[in-house]
């Protein structure tokens, strides 16, 4: 809204006084007591806090020329844009949803599944802890020979902005097991220990052992190099995560500067929403240092964005209200 313009006064001050005798006497002469600001008696006018005689600037003392808020339908593609704005941000620097493409993390997260990834702690110097559910770049080819999809301008439009998962970026999803500094070993079918340390793994698919007997992988003993973590998948027998690609450039670990943050919530299907906190098998002997900002992220970027919009929507409509009434 620009500055409103004020219209010319009507000049009723100047019209007051026709078709009424003038008294030419001397006031004081009458022992009469004027105030300096009696006009007739060559004053000032009216005090300043004093309100004008006149009609006002037109009907009701509102100004004709104050400009009308703008209707709703309006202002709607504007807030649209706000928000498509703030959707954009919040996925780059925020939270961002990720589809589940593979069973590799079965129970715990199923095919279809989404998921909120916390992307704002990484910014701050955080890393990945053990137990977390975190959301990589493929490291180093691990997903060679995978399907890819061809997705259409929609999905295309809506993965820009946040609001779908993006088919065109190579990422995985796993449970972090090791940390810089830690040794990870698997014997025979478990269980899987971290620095001499066995977990108890609920997590683990109904059916699956710990630890894999296969000449692929399954039995290792790794230490983990500072800057990196090693992954698993919940499904131990149907993941193909550090265990099977230990012939890569990385030895099958994962760079922290890859990862992309930590899967906090499962958003939909409805029926499987719930968060994805650190399982207490990795508390057991102060393993674990969850951040608690990593937490405090539990919404969607459409809902961020429409958070954002609320507090532009009243400015706006307050700032036309006092506009229409000056």
């Amino acid at each position: 809204m620009g500055d409103v313009a004020v219209g010319a006064r009507s000049g009723h001050d100047g019209e007051e006084h026709r078709g009424r005798p003038v008294d030419t006497a001397d006031p004081a002469g009458d022992g009469a007591v004027t105030s300096g600001n009696d006009p007739a008696a060559g004053g000032e006018g009216p005090p300043a806090d004093e309100p004008p005689r006149g009609g006002g600037d037109g009907p009701g003392g509102r100004n004709p020329n104050a400009k009308k808020p703008r209707s709703f339908w309006k202002e709607l593609p504007i807030l649209i844009g706000i928000a498509l704005v703030l959707a954009l941000l919040i996925k780059t620097f925020l939270v961002q949803a990720f589809s589940i493409p593979s069973a590799s993390m079965e129970n715990t997260l199923k095919e279809g599944d989404r998921v909120l990834v916390d992307k704002l702690t990484p910014w701050f110097g955080s890393e990945p802890e053990r137990g977390e559910v975190v959301v990589f770049h493929d490291p180093d080819n691990w997903l060679a020979g995978e399907a890819t999809t061809d997705p259409n301008a929609v999905q295309t439009f809506l993965s820009w902005i946040g609001l779908m998962p993006s088919a065109e970026e190579k990422d995985l999803i796993k449970r972090v097991v090791g940390v810089g500094g830690d040794t990870v070993s698997c014997k025979g079918t478990g269980p899987l220990t971290v620095n001499g340390k066995a977990l108890d793994e609920p997590y683990v698919y109904p059916g699956n052992t710990p630890c894999s007997q296969d000449d692929q992988g399954g039995q290792f003993t790794v230490k983990v190099p500072k800057g990196y973590i090693w992954v698993m998948g919940d499904h131990r027998q149907n993941s193909r995560d550090s265990r099977y690609n230990q012939s890569d450039k990385n030895h099958g670990m994962v760079p922290v500067d890859q990862v992309v943050g930590r899967a906090i919530v499962k958003a939909w299907p409805i029926n499987r929403w719930g968060t994805l906190p650190v399982p207490d098998t990795f508390d057991q002997s102060g393993l674990n240092n969850q951040s608690a900002a990593a937490t405090a992220l539990t919404v969607a970027p459409e809902g961020l964005a429409v958070a954002g919009v609320v507090p532009v929507v009243l400015w706006r409509r307050r700032r036309a209200a006092v506009s229409e009434n000056r």
